[in-house]
């Protein structure tokens, strides 16, 4: 916000102290998560800048570790890159099967997140809706619970659904444990974001919609859904990063074959510490930095539909 030009002395000198506090608050939670970037691009197997890299030498910097992401694992990293190179990549590559899972898993889970929770905070924005706030603590508690503990209470319920890859109808289904876990994590998000679209929404136009004659099906798809749709898109984007990025509850639960990115991340901590990490770091914080610019986006939609904006 701009400095009024009545502004007085003192008002001006606050108002500068202001803009550098908060510039040191957003560089204090920025630093950690900055320095990674450079880093991933370091030629060394080393987590710190090498006198290369302070120097700014070309040699001190390379793409060696991003290429590792697309060749650990393979068969015949060595071969030349074409057709049967990728193939052999998505098949057999750590990292790329990783991603990969790590995507089904958070498609499937934020559905299901996505589903459970729309539908519990529409019964918790009715008026008549009984113990809202003791159904609402409960509903929301993985949010609150240590990971750890939630975890323990997941194991017990998924692992065993997780391990032999329950059937349905004769098809396998790959994943059910983790997809059912994440989405336990998921769908407080949800709940909250679209409880929030809620606020603001004008319950006359569903009365009017059944004066009218529609059912409530048509009233939901018609009037609610469009205008609490930004709202459960950025739940859904919020369940998909929380399973995106979760372990703790993949250590618990998950299969050998049942690698995600985050575990992939861990196990390579853990045996052998490796700056290819980094480069997988860097990538997802460019993946989150467009989820959150997505959110934004629709949080402000949400806000011009319910005339809490100008525009």
């Amino acid at each position: 916000m701009a400095l009024p030009k009545h502004a007085s002395t003192l008002e001006r000198v606050w108002h500068y102290v202001y803009l550098v506090i908060c510039g040191l608050i957003f560089l204090f939670l920025i630093a950690p998560i900055l320095i990674v970037i450079p880093l991933s691009f370091n030629a060394e197997p080393y987590f710190t800048f090498t006198p290369k890299m302070l120097s700014l030498d070309p040699e001190g910097y390379s793409m060696r570790w991003y290429d590792l992401l697309l060749t650990f694992g393979m068969q015949v990293p060595e071969a030349a890159r074409d057709g049967s190179w990728w193939a052999d990549a998505w098949n057999n590559a750590a990292w790329i099967k990783a991603a990969r899972n790590s995507v089904i898993i958070g498609f499937f889970a934020t559905i299901l997140a996505t589903t459970l929770g729309t539908v519990a905070a529409l019964g918790l924005s009715r008026p008549e809706m009984p113990y809202r706030r003791t159904i609402m603590a409960v509903l929301i508690s993985p949010m609150i619970v240590p990971i750890i503990i939630t975890a323990t209470g997941l194991f017990f319920f998924y692992s065993s659904i997780s391990i032999s890859k329950w059937e349905l109808f004769g098809w396998q289904i790959p994943y059910l444990g983790i997809i059912l876990a994440h989405a336990t994590l998921g769908i407080p998000f949800v709940i909250i974001t679209v409880t929030a679209t809620l606020v603001g929404f004008d319950h006359s136009l569903t009365r009017a919609a059944a004066s009218l004659g529609a059912n409530p099906r048509t009233t939901f798809f018609k009037i609610t859904m469009p205008l609490i749709l930004p709202g459960v898109i950025s739940g859904a984007l919020f369940a998909f990063v929380t399973s995106f990025d979760e372990v703790v509850a993949v250590l618990f639960i998950g299969g050998f074959d049942e690698q995600t990115i985050p575990r992939q991340m861990w196990n390579g901590i853990r045996e052998q510490i490796s700056p290819a990490i980094l480069s997988v770091a860097t990538v997802l914080v460019i993946f989150s930095i467009f989820l959150l610019t997505t959110v934004e986006l629709l949080r402000r939609r949400s806000e011009r539909l319910r005339g809490l904006s100008p525009g």
